[in-house]
């Protein structure tokens, strides 16, 4: 059986110099003071104090995404998700030619999903779908948008993009203009489908063939909209350039109904509407006219928002307003999208008031060379309904300043493998019931906890939060209408936004010992 691969790259990864740039240290320097693999002379130490809670971040920016959603998602754990789609749509070609009589044929909406072709050895192919969740019937409808997303902040000058967030709901709907079409009961289904391709020769003669496409979202829309909204403004400035067109026409909102999980994330960029009609053209070098099948093509390219309606369960959410952030938490609650992070601090409090905490001071005076050090999470399997649904990763940050550990671009498993393995050194995957001792994540911290050592790095706070695919390191912002506080919040990982799943972790309070949240620091004395 031949298997061609057809699922689109969902990300970008940043070159390796422009992680390091981003970095606290110099790689080469800090790197020096790491011994690497443990050897028989290397000492265990468990024993440093470790702080964890959880925190509830505010709206996320969701504008700039590398996939988006919509859909439902009902979370066993943290409850119901409505996540609903404003797009913007672009001309292909500006400035189009209708030219004479044109009578509109159909008009097509094609979301693609992600999919994998599979050709049998007969050559038959079929699709296997990625990045579908749940079999639950649901509605979708499709409305004209009254709202104009801006590509730049007019408060910065024009010089900053412009963030939409995850909360903007409300307002959305409330810029809601005509409905344009009503999808009920919607299943994604593996069926592909057949696109006719228009071409034209150097003499001007058109053709067309038919091709196959993958699966996707794939419905006819009503034809009158678009004959007033498209075909009848030929020649005006409205559809003269993109500028023009996205004022004149400010996008699609998809919103979604439904009562249980049928979710769908997929690159909207890669989805279009075919607008196909025939009309009457001039033949070239004749004066007889030709009717000829056309077709205009729309895309969403440009600024596509996702927001969130979250039901969140009650007493997580009652837990969340009264964390205990002194002493740490027993239990962490970590999610994606509109998330839940887990923020840990290490080494305790700073007595003598010299700004560095005691314990680290003792281990900078002592002169340790790390061999390894780790952040172990065991998951609350008492909590968990359901560990079919445990998130296979997490990613581990700077909460403080919204970036990357230095062990993220030292990472040698970064682009080796399919992106659920990349960066598997550092950022290990769940580990399932481990000689019995329960589900685990093991976050291996060596670089970032070496600069703090040697380098006197700031010993900041580490963000934990589940990872859609941890391959992709940008940062989205996090919408704060508080004044800055010592937890305020300004960034955090775009694929933990891009995530629906969530845990909970066993924190350093638990009453469970076996399990707590702790610092695992192989180490040589030096000294």
């Amino acid at each position: 059986m031949k298997i061609n691969n057809a699922l689109p790259k969902l990300l970008v990864v940043l070159s390796a110099f422009v992680l390091m740039a981003s970095c606290e240290e110099e790689i080469g320097t800090i790197g020096s003071e790491v011994i690497g693999d443990q050897d028989v002379n290397a000492t265990l130490d468990i024993t440093r104090t470790i702080r964890s809670y959880s925190k509830k971040l505010q709206a996320v920016q969701t504008n700039g995404l590398q996939l988006n959603q919509l859909g439902l998602y009902n979370d066993p754990i943290y409850g119901m998700s409505k996540v609903n789609l404003l797009a913007q749509v672009a001309l292909e070609t500006p400035n189009p030619s209708i030219n004479f009589l044109p009578q509109l044929d159909s008009v097509v909406l094609y979301i693609p999903y992600f999919s994998e072709e599979i050709t049998d050895d007969l050559g038959e192919s079929s699709y296997v779908l990625d990045s579908i969740y749940g079999n639950t019937p649901m509605n979708i409808s499709i409305f004209e948008s009254n709202y104009f997303l801006r590509d730049f902040d007019p408060n910065s000058g024009f010089e900053d993009i412009q963030s939409y967030y995850s909360n903007q709901n409300d307002l959305f709907e409330s810029f809601k203009g005509e409905l344009i079409y009503s999808l009920t009961d919607f299943l994604p289904s593996t069926e592909s489908y057949t696109e006719t391709i228009f071409e034209q020769d150097d003499a001007g003669e058109g053709t067309s063939e038919n091709s196959f496409v993958a699966p996707g979202i794939r419905v006819k829309l009503p034809e009158a909209f678009f004959r007033e909204k498209i075909l009848n403004m030929e020649g005006t400035p409205e559809l003269l350039n993109n500028n023009n067109f996205r004022e004149y026409f400010r996008g699609l909102f998809f919103e979604v109904e439904g009562t249980d999980t049928n979710l769908l994330k997929f690159d909207m960029t890669a989805a279009k509407l075919d607008i196909y009609f025939t009309s009457q053209f001039d033949k070239p070098g004749t004066r007889n006219r030709t009717r000829e099948e056309k077709k205009i093509t729309l895309l969403f390219d440009a600024i596509n928002v996702n927001v969130f309606e979250n039901e969140l369960n009650g007493q997580i959410q009652s837990e969340l307003l009264s964390q205990d952030q002194q002493n740490g938490e027993d239990r962490l609650y970590v999610r994606g999208g509109e998330g839940i992070a887990a923020v840990v601090s290490l080494f305790g409090d700073d007595a003598d008031g010299n700004g560095v905490a005691d314990e680290l001071d003792e281990i900078r005076q002592n002169n340790w060379l790390i061999n390894e050090a780790n952040l172990i999470f065991y998951v609350d399997k008492d909590a968990i309904t359901d560990d079919a649904q445990e998130p296979e990763r997490l990613i581990i940050y700077d909460i403080d300043n919204g970036r990357l550990l230095t062990d993220y671009s030292l990472d040698t498993t970064s682009g080796e493998s399919e992106q659920v393995d990349a960066y598997t050194t550092h950022l290990g995957r769940l580990v399932r019931d481990s000689d019995g001792k329960g589900d685990y994540y093991k976050l291996r911290i060596t670089n970032h906890l070496s600069s703090l050592i040697h380098q006197d790095s700031t010993n900041v706070k580490l963000g934990v939060i589940v990872s859609q695919n941890v391959a992709v390191p940008n940062f989205q912002q996090v919408q704060n209408t508080n004044a800055p506080t010592r937890d305020y919040t300004e960034q955090v990982p775009s694929s933990s936004v891009m995530s629906d799943q969530g845990t909970i972790l066993h924190g350093n309070t638990s009453a469970d010992l076996t399990k707590r949240l702790k610092l695992q620091i192989y180490y040589t004395d030096s000294n």
